[in-house]
């Protein structure tokens, strides 16, 4: 699949999920937070921020130009030892300056406590995706994994502030469902 076909599969509703899984994809509030709640230690793990090509869609998603770099943010959610989550966000570089420029300090802290402690942000609708082995956001979740399935499951939604566009989608990983 081409980074072209990327964008058509993204649907608002998650068609074909599992059952136990659906909450988690549906939960319009904060994913960290919901983790948090669910486990004696969290801990987010950045594996990779800053300026980078993203994927088609996501530039125009953003209202970027496409092979323009934007900055972007990959980090895993650990619940107690265990990755539950692959998260990606990004971000046009002009908005680096402005009502996004905390993004660039977040290290190994979540993105979701700054989204949801902010008044103004806005979040859209969310979309959903089954990833498959092709897609490079199954790839690079499934790299941590010992025997990784077949797909997994992945939401994604625009957070906005100031007409400022900020992009995040989360791949869910198996343990996710271990989390009560």
């Amino acid at each position: 699949m081409s980074d072209h076909d990327v964008d058509k599969f993204w649907r608002g509703v998650p068609l074909g999920c599992e059952a136990e899984l659906a909450p988690w994809l549906r939960d319009r509030g904060s994913l960290t937070l919901r983790i948090q709640q669910r486990c004696a230690n969290f801990a987010v793990r950045n594996v990779r921020s800053g300026l980078a090509r993203i994927a088609l869609d996501e530039s125009a998603l953003l209202g970027i130009a496409p092979q323009q770099l934007a900055w972007s943010r990959e980090v895993f959610l650990y619940a107690d030892g265990q990755p539950v989550v692959f998260a990606h966000s990004a971000l046009a570089c002009e908005h680096l300056r402005g009502v996004w420029s905390e993004v660039r300090t977040l290290e190994n802290k979540p993105l979701g406590a700054l989204l949801f402690a902010h008044p103004l942000v806005e979040r859209k609708p969310l979309h959903y995706q089954a990833l498959r082995n092709t897609h490079p956001l199954y790839r690079r979740a499934a790299g941590v994994l010992i025997d990784p399935p077949h797909r997994l499951w992945a939401r994604r939604s625009l957070f906005c502030l100031h007409d400022a566009p900020l992009l995040v989608t989360e791949v869910f990983l198996p343990e996710i469902l271990r989390l009560r």
